[in-house]
């Protein structure tokens, strides 16, 4: 049966290859982006599709419309753009929260909110489960994305309990994979950037830190697959590998598969930034059949192919 899906930040990096697989899948999807951070390159091959449609609009405002579902993705993601202005990153977590549960309440739409390992914080428990509250610093420089998030789900949850509405919450890890914004910030694309232009890779702190990496093919699939499941499952389930990888072994593999000749180079880790990433995905694995499927030798393949390419 075909849907109406409404996509928020669907001209992101993640919002972008998801529209494509609920077109792929038969169905009329809806992109709703400001563009703070998404492209319109990301979707343009998607412009001609009949049951494709972008909207320019801004979620922190109320948006009208008739849909089955909704994916409320919009918010930039790497600290490089959500300090940018964190006040208006906390506005887009919280009012988009707050727009987007009110719409799917009048409309009795199921709402999926993508959110993140940031609301763990710089964890004190690993690996990370969802039972855990996190270690979050509310005033440091990543408060108002972690923050964000955090409050984002507790308007969800609440709008479940006080109005019924039917919620899913996934906290997404560590995502990488083609279209990723060159400037983004973040480890993945920083070291491809750096290799492939022989400057120097930079690894903030000395390297040991760890962060597990999930192709954003896998991401989709479990976002999809989330959305369809039950009323009564709502979350929050952990999306991410398992796999625990070292930052400095991130780096060097890069080298290694762009042949490059950068050097790396070493400087102070950032305010807040977490030692640990690892997801407990016994939920995902349980209750949605999911784990992924891409190794990071292969996403990064393809992710550097991509890179080349620009």
């Amino acid at each position: 049966m075909k849907k109406k899906i409404l996509v928020t930040g669907g001209a992101g990096f993640l919002g972008s290859h998801l529209c494509e697989k609920l077109l792929e899948k038969g169905n009329e999807v809806i992109c709703l982006d400001n563009y703070f951070t998404g492209q319109k390159a990301n979707i343009v091959h998607l412009i001609n599709n009949p049951y494709f449609e972008v909207v320019r609009h801004d979620i922190t405002m109320p948006y009208f419309i008739e849909v089955d579902e909704i994916y409320n993705l919009a918010c930039p993601a790497s600290p490089v753009h959500y300090q940018i202005n964190p006040i208006k990153t906390m506005k887009t977590s919280v009012m988009g929260a707050i727009n987007m549960l009110g719409l799917a309440k009048r409309i009795k739409a199921k709402v999926l909110q993508a959110s993140t390992s940031e609301v763990y914080g710089d964890p004190e428990v690993h690996p990370q489960k969802e039972s855990y509250h996190g270690n979050v610093n509310p005033i440091g420089d990543r408060a108002c994305y972690d923050e964000g998030k955090r409050a984002a789900e507790t308007l969800f949850t609440s709008y479940q309990r006080q109005n019924n509405v039917s919620i899913k919450i996934l906290r997404i890890f560590n995502t990488y994979g083609p279209r990723m914004m060159p400037n983004d910030g973040r480890v993945v694309s920083n070291f491809i950037i750096q290799a492939l232009n022989n400057q120097p890779i930079t690894i903030y702190g000395n390297g040991t830190q760890t962060r597990s990496f999930s192709y954003v093919d896998d991401i989709v699939d479990a976002m999809i697959r989330m959305m369809e499941t039950e009323d009564n499952l709502s979350g929050p389930i952990n999306i991410g590998n398992p796999e625990e990888f070292r930052i400095i072994d991130l780096a060097n593999t890069v080298l290694k598969k762009t042949e490059s000749n950068s050097e790396i180079i070493f400087k102070p880790l950032p305010s807040d930034d977490p030692m640990q990433r690892k997801p407990d995905i016994t939920l995902a694995r349980e209750l949605l059949n999911w784990q992924p499927t891409v190794s990071l030798d292969s996403g990064l393949d393809r992710t550097i192919h991509y890179f080349r390419n620009l």
